[in-house]
């Protein structure tokens, strides 16, 4: 067992003694042995251990009688995507540094710093504010959904948008940048994540989130969790779920196919709805979305090709900077060439486009 987990037999012998993970039986000899139920508990003792969780942190969390092997599996694959996330950034911020000082110019101390901080948000987070604004007729949809609920916790908040202005707002969310830069007047804003909401059963008349499910290393916890705070949720979020849904946007399908590396274990439509008990409603995207979100220009290419567009979308972020300018480059040739007008000349006529949005009412 020690050999095969890669850790000392000292360690499985003080797991034994506190209680962590305890084997099943003894051999005539005294030896422990492991059932295959006490080495998934290992498995996940150790996935835990190895993304820095102290011992007292992982009993709580092993121990849960509401989680799962499979739910703890889906948890850890999310804290590891946001750690390869934050080292994605930090070679992003590396090269732009090593860029500069190719030019002879150097960096601030504060910035120097700032990469060893650096989480997905506090990456592309600067850019939100010029580009990513809340889109009145998708607002007008998760407004409505809100049904007469006066008590609103908006989860995974960012900078405010789509809050509703004329009820009660309470925000969470995690990321200090995002948080820095809500408006004068914006709701008040608690640092916490969506897994953890710190707040008692059915605080609030409804609990919504935006466009950030995507980001939460465990979407069907943080789901529930909104369900055990409010008596209503509203979840604006993407299905990828559906046969060929890489194929119904050009750009995934044509530029950018390693988008579907990012959503590898999301949750699927149903296990989404599931968890808050509710059902699912399709959100298309109008041709004039003022929103900037990564399918928002379907019908304006040329968007994809500005840095400032793509720095407000996470999705450029995580595929990493070699697929970005592939695809930049190969999208600009084919905005050039005409090849791209002519593989989506249906696109011209239409008004708004179903490319997989959805939003869950519960």
């Amino acid at each position: 067992m020690a050999e095969l987990a890669g850790v000392s037999v000292r360690t499985l012998h003080h797991y034994d003694e506190i209680g962590l993970v305890r084997p099943s039986a003894r051999t005539t000899a005294g030896y422990r042995a492991y059932s295959a139920g006490d080495v998934e508990r290992l498995r996940e003792v150790l996935g835990y251990r190895r993304l820095g969780f102290g011992l007292r942190e992982i009993a709580d969390l092993v121990d849960d009688p509401a989680t799962d092997t499979v739910a703890h599996l889906r948890r850890l694959r999310g804290l590891l995507q946001e750690q390869r996330d934050r080292a994605a950034a930090m070679v992003t911020a590396i090269d732009k540094e090593l860029g500069a000082r190719a030019m002879g110019i150097r960096t601030t101390p504060e910035d120097q710093l700032k990469v060893f901080g650096a989480q997905l948000y506090e990456v592309i987070g600067s850019a939100y504010p010029s580009t990513r604004r809340t889109e009145p007729r998708i607002a007008a949809r998760i407004w409505d959904a809100l049904g007469d609920a006066r008590t609103v916790l908006n989860v995974g908040a960012g900078t405010g948008s789509y809050e509703p202005p004329d009820r009660e707002v309470t925000a969470v969310e995690p990321s200090a940048v995002m948080r820095a830069q809500r408006p004068v007047g914006a709701a008040s804003c608690v640092a916490a994540s969506a897994e953890r909401l710190p707040f008692a059963d059915q605080s609030f008349d409804a609990a919504m989130a935006v466009s950030t499910v995507h980001h939460w290393p465990d979407p069907v916890a943080g789901l529930r969790e909104m369900r055990r705070v409010a008596r209503r949720v509203v979840v604006f979020t993407y299905d990828a779920s559906t046969t060929g849904w890489l194929q119904r946007f050009w750009l995934t399908r044509d530029y950018l196919p390693e988008f579907a590396d990012l959503l590898v274990g999301w949750p699927s439509l149903a296990d989404m709805t599931r968890a808050i008990g509710g059902r699912a409603e399709p959100v298309l995207i109008p041709w004039d979305c003022a929103d900037g979100f990564f399918e928002a220009h379907w019908r304006r290419p040329e968007a994809y090709l500005d840095e400032q567009v793509r720095r407000a979308v996470s999705v450029w972020t995580r595929v990493g900077p070699q697929a970005e300018q592939r695809a930049v480059d190969s999208l600009r040739d084919d905005l050039s060439s005409g090849r791209w007008a002519e593989r989506n000349r249906d696109l011209v006529a239409l008004d708004a486009a179903e490319l997989g949005l959805r939003l869950l009412v519960a």
